[in-house]
């Protein structure tokens, strides 16, 4: 059985974090209102408990849930298996959070008058987004 850690985020908009999963190749996501239960490799029924959640099935044979459980501050806390940490490490979760920050931007920056002039995916994976606001 494996142990599942909690990896605190900033990640605060339900809707962008479920396009940054899919960005990431995780688009089987479950989106609840209150925590539903992770389950284990084995399909057992774990105590974590999470309002985001891709199940085991989209992730890999051996794997376990991943999940991303709301905080009493707003964000979601990662809930991910000590073994699943291999391919979901935080190098993966700095991806995340920068698919996270793009689609975030991408969804307010119309809102707040901006609109979205160029963007660009550089050499290192860097996402440049230019926007403008005519005044």
């Amino acid at each position: 059985m494996s142990h599942f850690t909690c990896i605190k985020t900033q990640l605060k908009d339900q809707n962008a974090l479920i396009k940054a999963l899919a960005d990431m190749g995780l688009g089987q996501v479950e989106a609840f209102d209150t925590a539903e239960h992770l389950y284990g490799y084995r399909g057992d029924i774990r105590p974590q408990a999470a309002e985001i959640i891709v199940r085991r099935r989209y992730i890999g044979p051996l794997s376990n849930d991943i999940g991303f459980q709301r905080q009493a501050d707003g964000t979601f806390e990662a809930i991910i298996s000590e073994y699943d940490r291999s391919k979901y490490s935080q190098q993966w979760l700095n991806q995340l959070t920068q698919r996270y920050g793009y689609h975030t931007l991408i969804a307010t920056a119309p809102t707040q008058g901006f609109t979205i002039e160029e963007e660009e995916i550089l050499e290192d994976g860097t996402i440049r987004v230019v926007v403008g606001k005519w005044v």
